[in-house]
C-alpha cells in the first residue's frame, strides 16, 4: 500500500522544477501520503539525505527558478554499486513510488533504478531542451524561450542601431528545439541547430542578399552544439565585410522566474504523476500529448529520439524575407 514517496531533481534545473516539487506535495498530502524530498538529486540518495516536504515547507516557492532540494552532478550513481546503494535508501525509507523531476539523463537513472528497486518510478519532465520523447513540451521551455527571446529583442536594437550582424548562442548542445522556436519568435534571419548542417558560404550568401535589399543588420540565432560559433563570426566578417558580434547568452537561460505556462505545466504533471503512483502505476513518464495530459512507458521514452520539426526552419526562411 503506498504510504510514502520521495521527489529528486537530478541533472541540470529547469524553471518550474520548484512549482513540481510543490505541486506533487500538496496533491500527495491531500491523498495522505508523506513526502521525502532527496535532496541534491541521486547524491541524497546515495548519502540518505533527505527532508520531509509538507505543504507548508513547500510554500512561497512556485514563482522561484531553479530547485529547493538542490542538484548536483552524480558519477558515482552511473556504477551498478551506487544504484544499488540508492535502492537500499529507499527501502530503508519505505519508500513506494519516487517522483523523479528532470530530463532524458534522469530518466535513464530513474530506469535503472527502477530495475534495482521495487519502488515505482514517474518521471516528469523539466528540462529547457524540451527533447524528452513522449512529451510535446517540458516544464521550463517556455520559460527559457521567453528569456531568450527578451534578451534578443534588446540585442536587435544595437544591430540595426549599428548595422550590424549579430551571431547570438542559445543552449542546445545535442539538439535545436530552444534555438528554433527562439529564432522563429525573434524574426532571425539565420536559424542553427544541431540536426541540420549550414555552411558559412550559405549564411553568407543569406547575408550579402539580404544587403541587396537594404537589410544592413541581421540576427543569427545558433543552438551552441552546431560547433565553435566564435570563429563562425570570424568567418563572416571577413567574406561579408559586415561587424559581426557574438552574443552567448548561457545559463541565464535555465534560472528565472518560470512563465505561467511552465508553472501550469508543473502543476498537471505533477497531479497525473501522484494519480499513476495511486494506481500503482509504475515506469511511467508523464507528458503533454495533443493537449492531454497523459504517460508513455519511461523505457520507451529513454530509448527514442524525439523528432524536431524541421519544417519550421522552412517557415523561418520565409519569415525572414
Amino acid at each position: 500500500m503506498l504510504k510514502t514517496i520521495g521527489v529528486v531533481t537530478p541533472g541540470g534545473d529547469a524553471p518550474g522544477m520548484n512549482a513540481a516539487i510543490r505541486a506533487v506535495t500538496r496533491i500527495a498530502h491531500s491523498r495522505k501520503l508523506q513526502v521525502l524530498g532527496f535532496e541534491r538529486g541521486w547524491d541524497g540518495l546515495l548519502t540518505n539525505t533527505y527532508k520531509r516536504l509538507t505543504p507548508r515547507t513547500v510554500g512561497g516557492i512556485i514563482q522561484l527558478g531553479g530547485t529547493m532540494l538542490h542538484t548536483l552532478r552524480c558519477p558515482e550513481f552511473e556504477k551498478a554499486e551506487g544504484v544499488e546503494l540508492a535502492a537500499e535508501t529507499l527501502e530503508l525509507n519505505e519508500v513506494n513510488g519516487l517522483v523523479v523531476i528532470g530530463g532524458d539523463g534522469s530518466f535513464r537513472g530513474a530506469l535503472e533504478l527502477g530495475r534495482e528497486s521495487d519502488t515505482l518510478m514517474v518521471g516528469i519532465p523539466a528540462t529547457i531542451d524540451n527533447d524528452v520523447f513522449g512529451t510535446d513540451e517540458t516544464v521550463g521551455f517556455d520559460t527559457a524561450v521567453n528569456t531568450a527571446v527578451a534578451a534578443i529583442d534588446k540585442i536587435r536594437d544595437t544591430a540595426i542601431s549599428h548595422e550590424r550582424v549579430f551571431i547570438v548562442e542559445v543552449m542546445g548542445r545535442k539538439r535545436g528545439f530552444l534555438a528554433l522556436e527562439v529564432g522563429i519568435a525573434i524574426g532571425a534571419e539565420v536559424i542553427l541547430i544541431p540536426e541540420r548542417e549550414c555552411k558559412a558560404t550559405q549564411i553568407v550568401d543569406v547575408i550579402r542578399e539580404n544587403a541587396h535589399k537594404g537589410k544592413r543588420a541581421g540576427i543569427i540565432v545558433a543552438a551552441e552544439g552546431i560547433g565553435d560559433t566564435s570563429k563562425l563570426a570570424k568567418a563572416i566578417a571577413k567574406k561579408t565585410g559586415f561587424e559581426v558580434r557574438l552574443s552567448i547568452l548561457g545559463y541565464a537561460q535555465r534560472g528565472g522566474s518560470p512563465t505561467a505556462r511552465s508553472r501550469l505545466l508543473a502543476s498537471l504533471f505533477a497531479e497525473k504523476a501522484v494519480d499513476l503512483l495511486c494506481e500503482e502505476q509504475g515506469s511511467s513518464l508523464v507528458g503533454l500529448q495533443n493537449g492531454t495530459i497523459a504517460s508513455i512507458d519511461l523505457k520507451k521514452s529513454c530509448e527514442t529520439q524525439k523528432p524536431l520539426d524541421l519544417r519550421l526552419l522552412k517557415l523561418a526562411e520565409m519569415l525572414a524575407i
